[in-house]
């Protein structure tokens, strides 16, 4: 009986290791983005995916070691349950923006209105009040509760007239000014909160395993 228990547990590891050096191998043949998506399509699982993570953004341990290896690197890690592997598929850097905005909707107050409104907020702030406030007291967007802050956003992230505005600008950091988009009734105040900033990103392929 003992003899089959061992039998048996030997079969099962061989099986368990045999599958842990196969995904091992097919990950080191994986480089092309063809490839990614082929690999993917034949694990047929939600859990299997390729991440982007931003080194601004993510800042896990798990993250942080990852942005330290080199493109085709692979990292593994194990719990009892389930075996997962990261590769490192690719790095980049791109140039990111970040402003914070109080936005008005030209749909519901009249232009005569926004304009009155926007030098409003303009003199509360430079006479002491925090955008922060401001935002959270006059903007119509979500991110009011966040003080108006757009977060790092990339060039195609935003409307193009908002984003040329921001990307083209001559201003210092702290200055206040508008942008008006009329062909969809959007008018800003916006803060310059951050100079554009080149921030590394990684594309990981993640492919988890369950431990038998």
């Amino acid at each position: 009986m003992f003899k089959q228990l061992l039998i048996l547990l030997f079969i099962s590891c061989s099986a368990i290791l045999k599958a842990q050096n196969t995904t091992e191998k097919e990950l080191e043949t994986i480089e092309t983005p063809e490839q990614i998506k082929s690999y993917l399509e034949t694990k047929n699982s939600k859990k299997n995916k390729l991440i982007t993570f931003n080194e601004e953004k993510h800042k896990t341990r798990l993250t942080k070691e990852l942005f330290k290896m080199h493109v085709g690197g692979t990292k593994i890690s194990e719990n009892e349950f389930e075996k997962t592997y990261y590769k490192i598929a690719d790095k980049t850097k791109k140039i990111y923006y970040r402003v914070s905005y109080i936005y008005l909707d030209g749909t519901k107050y009249k232009l005569e209105k926004i304009t009155n409104l926007r030098n409003l907020i303009i003199n509360k702030f430079k006479n002491g009040a925090s955008f922060d406030f401001l935002a959270k007291q006059y903007s119509m967007d979500d991110n009011a509760n966040k003080g108006g802050d757009s977060g790092w956003f990339l060039k195609g992230d935003m409307h193009p007239d908002f984003e040329n505005s921001i990307i083209k600008d001559s201003h210092e950091i702290h200055d206040i000014f508008t942008i008006d988009i009329p062909s969809k009734k959007w008018y800003y105040v916006i803060l310059k909160t951050y100079e554009p900033k080149e921030i590394s990103e990684i594309e990981v392929l993640k492919i988890i395993e369950q431990v038998n």
